[in-house]
């Protein structure tokens, strides 16, 4: 309950921070639109897209509101050494990552669903399973934040941490980020997913467990 209570304390607090600026928000929204309209302008000339296609428009933007999260979450935390506070404090290691993790997921969702919005009235989608669709996004999500999360907080003081940042968390969430897509796919279409989805899970448990594992003495040596 102590962990639990830290943790909801500590989302609170980002979640605060970041109503009051909304700057994080705005920024990940525009993203998400120029990624559809983009791929909507090159589908002008009346093609239909493949479903494919619509997977890989979700998950691309996924993946660029997760380092843009991840960027800003402990951007905060660095300006006033923050982090190395929250460290010395009577909380677990393990709470702040939780809640940082917790934190970008929330923010990987809300461009999620609005990419996901955009794709339905650009492109007139009708997903035949909408619910197991909205499971493996928010599964994929949690892989995708899990790897962020552990990541971000490892870059500390780096100077070029702004450039290091996407060379480290790429790579890495490349696996989520495909099998995400051709679960998507895969559903949109009303083909099988299974394979897909217990590759999702299994990245999301694993990319968790190391990250409540290793974030006390990743954070602790960077702060």
């Amino acid at each position: 309950m102590v962990f639990l209570r830290h943790t909801a304390w500590l989302l609170a607090k980002d979640i605060r921070v970041e109503l009051r600026a909304k700057e994080l928000l705005l920024s990940v929204a525009l993203f998400s639109v120029v990624i559809v309209l983009v791929f909507s302008f090159a589908l002008a000339s009346g093609l239909r897209p493949t479903m494919d296609l619509c997977a890989g428009m979700l998950w691309t933007a996924t993946s660029l509101a997760a380092t843009i999260g991840v960027g800003r979450a402990f951007e905060r935390e660095r300006e006033h050494d923050t982090l190395r506070g929250l460290l010395l404090l009577p909380i677990s290691p393990a709470a702040i990552y939780v809640s940082k993790l917790l934190g970008i997921f929330l923010l990987i969702g809300f461009v999620q669903l609005v990419v996901g919005a955009l794709l339905v009235l650009l492109f007139n989608l009708h997903p035949q399973h909408v619910g197991p669709l909205v499971i493996i996004n928010l599964v994929g999500a949690v892989g995708v934040a899990a790897i962020a999360a552990l990541f971000g907080a490892s870059l500390g003081r780096a100077r070029s941490r702004e450039v290091l940042l996407p060379l480290i968390i790429y790579p890495l969430s490349i696996p989520v980020l495909i099998a995400g897509a051709r679960a998507s796919a895969a559903l949109l279409v009303g083909d099988s997913a299974e394979l897909w989805v217990k590759l999702l899970f299994v990245f999301a448990l694993v990319f968790t467990t190391l990250g409540l594992w290793l974030f006390g003495l990743i954070a602790g040596d960077a702060a």
